[in-house]
């Protein structure tokens, strides 16, 4: 065993920085985090707000196998990232490994490479417990926020949401963009664009430099044109400049690849990692735009050796975020030399970092802004004509130009003939077509980072997960928003000819963008108006400086705590004694067969359709809503559609089939089976014969591809990937393979594997009591349903063999459990008789007005 033990985060750091420090030096990863609070419960003293750090079940069996290492080891070097976090791992390495002073160092360094490397072992410093405890005062805050938040929620809204200080914040962003556009009403003017013509016949593309209110106005104006003369009023031709942007930060970074590659947050920053640890790029979270010297040299020679000494313009970015402090370096590569890499996927996002960083050390692109005046005295506005030539490309040599995501598809980048004031132009064809104002854009994720970071709300390490928590709690989605139609105007003035049109567009879809569910914006609506401080951007930013104020050793975390918690408690126990319940309930309207309102509300299942009162003897009915409704939206006529589903139509092959919506959208059920209603199909109108044609379709779909041992074996799509099924298995089926011409002997291949991996999943199993001792990736556990027991140690201390496992009774497994979890086996309390079921199997609506429920389904 080596003198020098180093310990880092992640296996791939580990195999890099391995290569560099050679056989006197052992690298082991501690696979992120060793500990931290525990998973139930709190976990914190709230007299103290001492944390209760635990070591959590699948890293018990490292931490043992890193404190021998320690043992025979002179030195232990902690090498976790440079940033709060990275500073909060070696500190806990040390907790736990109990490092004294003397015998460990802590190394950083924001790049992968060997120089950096060494240079970082010659200067070793030891735990910065300021940055320790800024990480330690936001993981205690977020954790009392949401552990008390959430309580609140389940009692005033409904069982099981969750709340938390940075992702209740980014909800409401998205839910008052929602209401904003919803409440935006457009304003209609007419916009005109005309197509001019000079001598030598060129075209010349020119908009009129007002736009007018009024169609009347509009057609007048071209009434006028029809016998003016054109001329060229003005040529004015000036030189300009483009510059390149800084180097990429964390939230530019996630920016710029969601806008020229497509990427989402999460997606972006596991690829920077990768880049990251594997040696290619700089520490990818930074809020700096700095460079170091020696990366501006190297820019540098790389730019002179590739496009010329005239495109080498070397500079230095200032950071505008007076908390960019943990990172000294913008992203970047590590060695300009490397111009990609092999990893197709890598390489992309290792491109565009490259190419950013090459760009922000190259000279300004020069160009040539031409504007030409045509009009004529008489006419009250004149058209202008822009373009621009590309005098020096620069920059642009490398970088190129992209779209913002709110900029115009129009642009003004195009080359214009010469021509001469006083030329008289000839026009080709005028029009005036009627515009609408549009609302601000719903924002994608790029979009909602930039928010984030423009209000100090998060930190590079933070924005990613804090997109995909909103998502998993299903607050927000990207559903398709399908466009609505509109009529406008269009009128032409061509061979002195006017014509008027009317013409549809679409407008208001939207794809891939947020949009808040109906729990999310119920949630957020609670929250900010019982929660105002909290929900507050002003507050959230606030407390951000707080932890940059306790990482630079100016305030103590223990009393900032305080202070929060002292006005915080209160609030929550005010809030859970005296505020009303939400549900989101909108009034639509009066059931006319009933006499009962009509109501859209949130629900113990979600959104929902409610005839009557809960009040009421009769007990109300419900309907589930469709995908892409809202219960802030619905209208009374939708609503009252919604209650002819689930219908009845004729057999199918002796089998009932029925059209119902639930939990995952529309569907036809043929027998037991539910086979989802394609997208954007209204399940209201599928008859008998489009109810068949769906379900000739799942047939051919559901077609045994081939037999194994005499059984059928047919092949689908699912939410992991696609699959084969055999008997009741489903076995995905890995890229390697070719899904659409799979081979008798790749189906052999595959159902054999999975069959002996279930062979050796189960050691013992009793399928009555749905109890089972079984295989795990860190060893044997009991499952009991769906949840998961650890097994104990034997009386001597030592752990079960697996032959012993084999011979356990069924009532010591039971006592395993109990020990656990007192009331695994407590029976349950059977609801009332009157009681609506819970949904999970749709009803058809009776025709009279029983207390029958429509309820969302789950399919199958």
């Amino acid at each position: 065993m080596s003198k020098n033990l180093v310990i880092v985060e992640s296996p791939a750091k580990a195999k890099t920085i391995q290569k560099y420090l050679g056989k006197d030096f052992d690298v082991k990863s501690s696979f992120g985090h060793i500990r931290d609070l525990p998973k139930k419960g709190m976990g914190i003293d709230l007299s103290n707000f001492n944390p209760d750090y635990e070591v959590s079940a699948d890293k018990k069996k490292l931490v043992t196998e890193l404190k021998a290492a320690v043992k025979k080891a002179d030195m232990v070097w902690l090498a976790s990232d440079e940033d709060r976090e990275g500073e909060a791992i070696a500190w806990h390495l040390a907790e736990e490994l109990k490092l004294k002073p003397e015998n460990r160092k802590r190394i950083v360094f924001h790049e992968i490479t060997k120089n950096a490397i060494l240079k970082s072992i010659e200067n070793p410093r030891d735990i910065d417990q300021n940055l320790v405890n800024a990480q330690q005062a936001r993981r205690v805050l977020d954790r009392i926020v949401g552990f008390e938040m959430s309580p609140v929620l389940w009692k005033k809204v409904k069982p099981g949401l969750s709340a938390g200080r940075v992702q209740s914040v980014a909800v409401r962003l998205i839910v008052e963009r929602e209401k904003e556009i919803r409440e935006f009403v457009p304003k209609a003017s007419f916009k005109l664009d005309g197509i001019f013509l000079n001598k030598a016949g060129q075209e010349i593309s020119a908009k009129l430099k007002k736009d007018f209110n009024k169609e009347e106005e509009a057609e007048k104006f071209l009434e006028q044109s029809r016998t003016a003369e054109f001329k060229v009023l003005n040529v004015d031709t000036r030189p300009g400049t483009r510059s390149a942007s800084a180097p990429f930060t964390t939230s530019t970074l996630q920016q710029e690849a969601s806008s020229r590659l497509g990427y989402n947050v999460t997606n972006t920053m596991r690829l920077a990692q990768r880049l990251y640890e594997e040696g290619y790029i700089t520490y990818m979270r930074t809020d700096s735009v700095n460079l170091s010297q020696e990366a501006i040299e190297g820019a540098k020679k790389q730019i002179v050796s590739e496009y010329g000494a005239e495109y080498s313009a070397p500079r230095n970015y200032t950071t505008k975020s007076a908390s960019a402090q943990e990172a000294h370096e913008a992203i970047r590569p590590t060695d300009f030399a490397v111009k990609s890499i092999g990893d197709a996927q890598l390489n992309r996002l290792y491109q565009l970092i490259y190419r950013r960083t090459l760009a922000s050390q190259m000279a300004n692109a020069k160009i040539e802004k031409t504007v030409i005046e045509i009009g004529n005295p008489k006419l009250v506005q004149h058209f202008e004509a822009q373009g621009e030539v590309i005098i020096f490309d620069g920059f642009l040599k490398a970088y190129g130009i992209v779209k913002a995501e709110d900029e115009d598809d129009e642009n003004n980048e195009k080359l214009l003939p010469k021509v001469k004031v006083g030329e008289i132009l000839d026009y080709k064809k005028i029009t005036a077509t009627e515009k609408f104002t549009r609302p601000s854009a719903r924002y994608t994720e790029a979009g909602l980072v930039k928010k984030l970071e423009e209000l100090g709300i998060g930190r590079p390490s933070t924005y990613a997960p804090t997109i995909q928590t909103i998502q998993n709690r299903e607050y927000v989605d990207k559903r398709e928003i399908e466009p609505q139609t509109r009529e406008v105007v269009k009128i032409s003035l061509a061979k002195d000819t006017i014509k008027k049109e009317i013409l549809e567009e679409k407008f208001g879809g939207d794809k891939n963008k947020f949009v808040p569910t109906d729990t999310g914006e119920v949630v957020s609506d609670f929250l900010t108006d019982n929660f105002k401080e909290i929900l507050d951007y002003g507050f959230t930013a606030r407390v951000e400086e707080s932890f940059d104020e306790i990482a630079n050793g100016d305030q103590k975390w223990k009393q900032m705590m305080t202070d929060f918690y002292s006005k915080f408690h209160p609030r929550i126990e005010d809030v859970e004694e005296n505020a009303d319940r939400a549900t989101g309930d909108r009034l639509l309207g009066v059931d006319p067969k009933t006499g009962k309102n009509v109501h859209a509300r949130i629900g113990r299942f979600g959104a929902m359709i409610q005839i009557g009162e809960t009040e009421d003897e009769e007990k109300p009915i419900f309907a589930s809503l469709m995908t892409g409704q809202n219960i802030a939206t619905i209208t009374f006529e939708e609503a009252m559609e919604l209650f002819r589903l689930p219908f009845d139509l004729k057999e199918v092959d002796g089998q009932p089939v029925s059209v119902g919506v639930g939990r995952f959208g529309p569907y036809v059920k043929w027998g037991e089976t539910f086979i989802s209603i394609p997208k954007g199909e209204d399940p209201l109108s599928v008859d008998q014969k489009r109810a068949e044609e769906i379900i000739n379709e799942k047939k051919i779909a559901d077609a045994p591809i081939a037999t194994y041992k005499g059984e059928p074996v047919t092949k689908g799509s699912g939410r992991f990937g696609p699959f084969i099924k055999y008997k009741d298995i489903f076995i995905n089926v890995p890229k390697r393979y070719d899904f659409e011409n799979l081979s008798q002997s790749d189906i052999n291949e595959l159902i054999d594997a999975k069959l002996e991996k279930e062979a050796n999943r189960y050691i013992q199993q009793w399928e009555k009591e749905k109890i089972s001792i079984e295989n795990g990736r860190w060893g044997p556990f009991v499952k009991f349903g769906k949840a998961m027991f650890k097994i104990p140690r034997k009386a001597d201390e030592n752990k079960y063999e697996a032959d012993e496992l084999r011979e356990v009774s069924l009532e010591e497994v039971k006592k395993w459990i109990t020990d656990q979890d007192p009331k695994a086996f407590a029976e349950k309390k059977k609801p009332a008789a009157k009681k609506a079921a819970a949904p999970k199997k749709a009803v058809a609506a009776k025709k009279t007005t029983t207390t029958k429920k429509v309820t969302a389904v789950k399919k199958k």
